[in-house]
């Protein structure tokens, strides 16, 4: 994960590839990669992803299927190719039977050196998009033009930012469909309504200690007492998963009832940067956002009325939700989703029209 001596070069740019074995699914072969992207200041940035595709290759280029994750920190080692690389990832033995290449992202900052942007919109949509870029630079791995993003929780949020930056930032990656699986979507809304809860204060921490990092105005002192800090600060040095979790889990107990926020987060500069990163500009691309009807994290309330918003700005969706399944059963291991998944995903490669259930 440390990035050779010399410039990184164009964002898309491989700097390093090896083999990747860890956890494969059958009949699939990986590899580890490192490349070049540009943080949303523009400075020069090094990510590393995973990808993998079929053993079985054949000849004729294949589509991609580009995966944004949920949270697992904010520091480096968090990265899903150190810690669990498919953990939580639907479908992802279909991807590797409908014979689709799969291009994770692990973001910059938690496999490499150089701080996370903890939903920061801007800089998770150039990691994903730079990801593709650099796969296709793999010897033999032969994919097309054509590629659809799914992203999970904070990975939705990274989806439908790479679904409204890829014209501008990336002409030459073919998104043909973002599929956003309870995503962080309204960030005020959010933050202000989970607070309180036990995952709640543990993301809440990661994000006034990314957002501190990433924007000058946003000040830690005026939003966190002098009290709650170290809390906050040693919750946020953790990644998500792992025993380490657990000692995040009894910290929280030690924070205020209502959550780690002495002042209202949606107030001031912080709640301007949540408005900045949330994802409210047009797709070009089909948009598919599903929605467990359980989930305590991402409210299914909070989602609906960030459809209803967005398809009254003139967003065609399509909004599925399924029953009973809360934040994480809704990508892990069910049969549904990932049916649905790979349906729709099929379908946006085949360029069928697209078939919204809200529109304006």
């Amino acid at each position: 994960y440390d990035p050779p001596a010399q410039k990184p070069g164009e964002p898309g740019t491989l700097l390093r590839s090896e083999s990747y074995t860890t956890q494969l699914p059958a009949g699939a072969k990986g590899w580890r990669i490192l490349y070049a992207t540009k943080r949303a200041d523009d400075s020069a940035a090094v990510a590393s992803a995973v990808v993998i595709a079929s053993v079985q290759a054949g000849t004729s280029p294949r589509p991609v299927i580009a995966w944004a994750h949920g949270t697992t920190g904010i520091v480096p080692g968090c990265a899903p190719s150190v810690m669990a690389p498919f953990a939580n990832v639907p479908a992802v033995d279909r991807i590797v039977a409908e014979n689709w290449i799969y291009v994770a992202t692990d973001y910059v900052g938690l496999g490499t050196a150089g701080g996370h942007a903890y939903l920061v919109g801007e800089d998770a949509a150039r990691a994903v998009l730079d990801a593709i870029r650099a796969a296709r630079r793999l010897e033999g791995l032969a994919p097309d033009n054509r590629t659809v993003v799914w992203g999970h929780s904070q990975g939705g949020n990274s989806a439908l930012w790479t679904g409204i930056r890829a014209d501008d930032y990336a002409p030459d990656v073919n998104i043909v469909g973002v599929a956003a699986l309870a995503p962080a979507s309204d960030l005020p809304a959010l933050f202000k309504s989970g607070q309180g809860t036990m995952f709640g204060k543990i993301v809440s921490s990661y994000l006034v200690h990314a957002y501190a990092a990433a924007y000058p105005d946003v000040g830690m002192s005026a939003y966190v007492t002098p009290r709650v800090r170290p809390l906050a600060g040693d919750i946020a040095s953790r990644c998500v998963g792992g025993r380490a979790t657990l000692f995040s889990v009894m910290e929280t107990k030690l924070l205020p009832a209502a959550g780690i926020f002495a002042r209202d987060p949606t107030s001031g500069p912080l709640g301007e940067r949540l408005r900045q990163n949330t994802p409210a500009t047009t797709i070009a691309a089909p948009v598919l956002i599903a929605q467990g009807s359980d989930d305590d994290l991402v409210q299914a309330s909070l989602q609906y009325r960030y459809v209803a918003a967005r398809c009254a700005a003139g967003q065609p969706i399509d909004y599925r939700i399924y029953p009973g399944r809360d934040h994480v059963s809704l990508v892990a291991g069910h049969a549904a989703l990932d049916a649905d998944l790979v349906a729709w995903s099929r379908d946006r490669f085949a360029g069928a029209p697209d078939t919204p259930n809200w529109r304006r």
